[in-house]
């Protein structure tokens, strides 16, 4: 399996600067979602499938591998969950969260509560 590697071409990057990596690796389809559901603990494959809604099997099992290589997903006697490095990216998404909110309330007049 061949996931974005700093270093190597990434989408947005040629020289695969680690951010652009980062971001090719989270912008793939489901990924950040995998994540987002991930993190209020483990999680079997069937009951991240649930989590997720439409992802379907194939989808979800190749993000979980990608996931998985680069230290952000681990597989356990429970299920699959975040990695140390995984719960560290949700803690510095969170203030991504915040700032989409009022983004979006500002220049979309858009106001709906949202999870995170």
């Amino acid at each position: 399996m061949s996931v974005p590697c700093p270093g190597k071409p990434v989408r947005g990057s040629k020289s695969g600067v680690p951010i652009m990596a980062l971001f090719d690796i989270l912008g793939k389809n489901w990924a950040m979602g995998i994540i987002w559901n991930l993190q209020e603990g483990s999680s079997t494959f069937r009951e991240l499938q649930k989590r997720c809604e439409s992802i379907s099997p194939t989808i979800l099992n190749t993000r979980i591998k990608e996931l998985r290589e680069v230290d952000i997903v681990e597989r356990t006697n429970d299920g699959y969950q975040l990695t140390t490095r995984g719960k560290e990216l949700m803690e510095l998404l969170r203030p991504f969260g915040e700032w989409s909110r009022t983004w979006s309330k500002e220049v979309f007049n858009y106001s709906k509560p949202l999870d995170n």
